[in-house]
């Protein structure tokens, strides 16, 4: 690719952040068109031909594309009607929902932004999620897991509904609030972001610490909890033998869990790992989270549970289609109705700070300059 012919898309850009990094590039070099929407994703049941067809009309003129993460997947159908795509500059470093190997055979490059910050040093420094956790640093989805967990306990959103009067007549306090001190948390799947969840858990609140997942064993639970700064053993309320991130089976953790959180990769076999089958076995009284993918969890079953109020609520982040059509039952739905579980949603922020996204658009920024100046690309996947 020469400079003169780059014309780079900056993809599902909500809130118009990218621009700015880009904009000390020469724009006779590098013509940039940033879409702050999004277009449904190619190989959803629910995506029309007509859907389809408006997302590669969007793509087709651009030989690089700025993507958000994995907000638009590549797919290989996708991918085989985009001739003119060169490069793909993307903001963090895994994207289950590309089809990697088509990408490679295309001999199209894929710069991941590992969210460490220039290596020139002209950016504004690493992001958070590059800091050890033993220095307060760790993935920001974590912050928002917990603000979900508390916002979620301590009835935050439906009793600051009532106090502004919103949608009901000005009242006060709605129900208890439930505390989380020496309560059982529970983790689909422990990696980094689950191992930081947990040590918040263990050291804030006393929480025992239960974990599962498929390949999973106790020697890896024991070395995440070492990386987290935590006793391998006596963590939280439990005997000073017991393991302070326990591994313990599937039914057994959705059994015992007073909150539920799903960190998990988004596959075909993991696609709605937390199904009806799970959501029965929770206590009426117990929270779920997710904010990893929509489809880990079967969501006609979660719907059903919460409309008969078999759990005590459910705060999500991730949902199957995103953004969340008009008419999804997520927005329709009267969740405040007497009877139902508490529901608390968010818009996918999970992972969607200031200081994150800075990083990732510098990262992004500095590859773009080099392209344009003919020398190696940083970062590279394929």
């Amino acid at each position: 690719m020469t400079s003169s012919s780059i014309k780079l898309a900056v993809l599902d850009d909500y809130h118009n952040f990218a621009a700015q990094h880009f904009s000390h590039i020469d724009p006779s070099r590098v013509e940039v068109t940033v879409f702050r929407d999004t277009l449904p994703a190619y190989t959803h049941p629910k995506t029309t031909d007509a859907d389809r067809k408006a997302l590669v009309d969007r793509l087709k003129p651009f030989s690089a594309l700025s993507t958000m993460r994995e907000r638009t997947p590549f797919p290989s159908e996708l991918l085989h009607q985009l001739p003119n795509l060169k490069v793909i500059f993307a903001t963090g470093g895994k994207f289950e929902s590309w089809d990697v190997d088509t990408i490679r055979r295309l001999g199209i490059k894929v710069c991941a932004a590992p969210g460490k910050g220039r290596t020139d040093g002209r950016g504004s420094g690493p992001s958070p999620r590059s800091l050890p956790v033993t220095k307060g640093g760790g993935p920001p989805t974590t912050q928002h897991i917990w603000a979900l967990i508390l916002a979620l306990a301590r009835n935050v959103a439906s009793d600051d509904a009532v106090v502004k009067g919103k949608g009901v007549a000005p009242g006060w306090q709605t129900e208890l609030a439930i505390g989380l001190q020496g309560k059982t948390l529970g983790l689909v799947g422990l990696g980094r972001l689950g191992a930081h969840v947990a040590r918040i858990g263990v050291l804030a609140f006393g929480m025992k610490v239960v974990c599962w997942s498929t390949n999973l064993t106790q020697q890896k639970a024991d070395k995440l909890a070492e990386e987290a700064g935590l006793a391998v053993t006596g963590g939280g309320v439990i005997g000073e033998d017991e393991k302070t991130f326990k591994v313990v089976s599937k039914e057994d953790l959705f059994r015992t869990s007073d909150v539920v959180t799903v960190h998990y990769v988004l596959s075909e076999r993991s696609r709605g790992i937390v199904g009806a089958q799970e959501l029965q076995w929770m206590k009426p009284s117990a929270l779920l989270i997710n904010t990893s993918r929509g489809p880990l969890v079967d969501e006609a079953a979660l719907l059903n549970v919460l409309r008969n109020g078999r759990i005590r609520g459910a705060a999500l982040d991730v949902f199957d289609i995103e953004p969340l059509p008009a008419d999804s039952p997520w927005r329709s739905e009267d969740w405040g109705a007497k009877g139902k579980s508490r529901v608390l949603l968010t818009p996918h922020m999970g992972y969607v700070e200031e200081g994150t996204l800075t990083t990732w658009y510098e990262e992004t920024a500095e590859n773009l300059e080099r392209l344009v100046e003919g020398k190696e690309l940083l970062h590279c996947i394929t």
